[in-house]
């Protein structure tokens, strides 16, 4: 198609911002246990050298509506690019656990910033029966940065006692290439006519994402996004916590927070030592985390191959009931001591995450808010998601010494029964319709 070349560019470079952001995530896992020996940290300053990259996540999440709002989608993508390239730099370099946690507490504020930033860029140039699919792509680019991290240091683990800075280094080049790749993306239309007021350069930018439409299309859609602005300042009257965003802030915040009480980001943290926990060895936890991230690159590509089509609540359905499932039965596994079937458990945990939660919390939190709050809305969904990836990877290691690990996964497992009824009685469906429509069939304009 026509339309789709520099659109499948510019959302694909935006996504790329998710590589970087699944890599960093998951690079760690290698390197956690050798951190721990090599500067005899505590378990619990071993928590909180393992989640400072979480904790700058949070800030870069809370606080990343500022400047994607004040100087544009495009800068906030570059920025983000050079945190992450410093921050990589700096952790194969430090030399003691404080110089440690600084470096990844940088690389987690573009994290953080990426998260409401890119999947938001993504979703506002994208035409309604693509957008699943093309937001998806910031999740499908997690996923793959998470197996190339997996990847990377079951073949850096060879080199030697300093394997964890290469593990932790190499993150530098795809850094650097996502930085120099964000100048050729146009800047977000919707951002140009909401905070610029620039109905030229708006329709500028909708005429090089989408060639095939005639210059009568490309104008009505600007009148559209135009009219809603409009009616949502009349609504809210310019508030920044106007009381007609409690549902959308509502729906971001559960969406978030039961994306983490799963206990996924504590698994891909630390899924080498749950392997072993089940009586794997240490070799043998690497190669399987390989295969977790393996699993979570196919199933992502099923879910975004099911979003438009089947919908957002058809999925985080379908998700659910994966969740209940994989984790009982690994529950199951850990209290009857039958660890042979708990990298299978896992892997179907995966699958479910990447079909439900994984493909489309990104999506639904970005096309839930209306313009002139979507970059707010984004900051309040990803920092929910973020507080609680920190706290659950900051207290994993001694959740898994004060408490059985079936008993771990039985609370993840009851967690994920609440989201099954949260998704049958709140959750709407949002796919096949403009950003401006639902905002109208929330009651937001």
């Amino acid at each position: 198609m026509r339309q789709s070349g520099k659109l499948f560019q510019s959302a694909l470079v935006a996504s790329l911002g998710g590589f970087l952001f699944g890599f960093d995530t998951a690079v760690i896992s290698g390197a956690e246990q050798t951190i721990q020996s090599l500067w005899s940290l505590s378990d619990t300053l071993h928590g909180l050298a393992m989640s400072a990259a979480l904790w700058g996540t949070v800030l870069g999440a809370l606080a990343g509506s500022v400047p994607t709002d004040r100087w544009g989608r495009k800068p906030t993508l570059f920025w983000i690019g050079v945190l992450y390239f410093v921050s990589a730099v700096w952790s194969a370099f430090a030399g003691d656990v404080g110089s440690f946690m600084a470096a990844r507490f940088i690389g987690g504020v573009g994290v953080g910033v990426s998260t409401v930033a890119a999947p938001l860029y993504i979703a506002e140039i994208s035409p309604p029966g693509l957008r699943g699919r093309l937001t998806g792509m910031f999740q499908f680019n997690i996923v793959f940065g998470i197996l190339i991290a997996f990847v990377s240091n079951y073949f850096m683990k060879q080199i030697g006692d300093d394997s964890w800075r290469w593990m932790l280094g190499v993150e530098a080049i795809p850094a650097l290439l996502y930085t120099v790749l964000t100048a050729t993306i146009p800047e977000s239309p919707r951002w140009l006519i909401g905070f610029r007021a620039d109905r030229e350069g708006a329709l500028t930018g909708l005429a090089r994402l989408n060639p095939g439409a005639t210059a009568a299309e490309t104008a009505a859609l600007v009148d559209e996004i135009e009219a809603a602005a409009v009616a949502e300042e009349s609504v809210t009257g310019g508030s920044r916590f106007a009381g007609t965003l409690t549902k959308p802030l509502l729906l971001a915040f559960l969406v978030a927070f039961f994306n983490q009480l799963s206990g996924i980001n504590a698994i891909l943290y630390f899924a080498p030592r749950i392997f072993e926990m089940a009586g794997l060895g240490d070799r043998a936890a690497l190669l399987q985390s390989v295969g977790i991230g393996l699993t979570n690159l196919v199933f992502t590509f099923v879910g975004l191959a099911l979003i438009d089509r089947l919908g957002r609540r058809t999925l985080l359905l379908i998700g659910s009931f994966g969740y209940i499932l994989s984790l009982g039965l690994c529950s199951w596994a850990f209290f009857n001591d039958v660890g042979s079937i708990v990298p299978a458990c896992l892997f179907a945990f995966i699958a479910s995450h990447a079909v439900g939660q994984g493909a489309v919390i990104w999506v639904f939190i970005s096309e839930i808010f209306p313009n002139e709050h979507r970059a707010l809305g984004n900051s309040v969904g990803s920092g929910t998601h973020w507080v609680f990836a920190a706290l659950l990877t900051a207290f994993f290691p001694r959740l898994v010494t004060a408490f059985a690990p079936g008993t771990v996964f039985a609370f993840f497992c009851g967690m994920m029964v609440l989201q099954l009824i949260w998704v049958l009685t709140m959750v709407p469906e949002t796919k096949g319709v403009s950003l401006e429509e639902i905002q109208r069939r929330l009651g937001l304009v």
